[in-house]
């Protein structure tokens, strides 16, 4: 074999390698601009319930790609951008939506940081006080004992 057909295998095998890669990608064409930038918007704020803390506009996987596909069809019937997140939240719950609403399901998610943060400030706030009254007493010691050297 010459260097010209090993070339040109190696460059057909590339190809079959590299084709693939530009079938997958999703394109969704719209009448209007609004409605692309509320599918832009609304993928970006539902979350791929695989990837767990990834929207579904940056996820590669194949839940996220229907879920777009979802997005994409549901807009095109007409719907609002309201109704898209009550079908996904109906569908996959409400985790799937990066703000969850306050309802008994979802306190502990809303009271979780505050009670968390509160607690980390009752501990820093009370630690240094013991200190600084251990360290008053050891420092009043230490003065009376200078006071009693004196007066020898």
């Amino acid at each position: 074999m010459t260097i010209q057909k090993i070339r040109g295998v190696l460059l057909v095998g590339l190809c079959f390698f590299i084709l693939p890669v530009f079938c997958v990608e999703d394109n969704f064409s719209f009448d209007e601009p609004a409605q692309r930038a509320m599918f832009l918007e609304l993928t970006a704020s539902l979350r791929c319930p695989m990837c767990q803390n990834q929207n579904i506009a940056d996820s590669d996987a194949m839940i996220a790609h229907d879920m777009r596909r979802k997005v994409y069809a549901l807009l095109k019937e007409g719907k609002s951008e309201q109704e898209v997140i009550d079908y996904m939240k109906a569908r996959y719950g409400d985790f799937v939506y990066y703000r969850p609403p306050l309802n008994a399901a979802t306190l502990w998610l809303w009271a979780l940081p505050v009670l968390f943060i509160g607690f980390v400030a009752v501990y820093l706030f009370r630690k240094p006080r013991k200190i600084e009254v251990e360290n008053r007493e050891e420092k009043l010691k230490e003065a009376e004992a200078l006071l009693k050297q004196d007066d020898l």
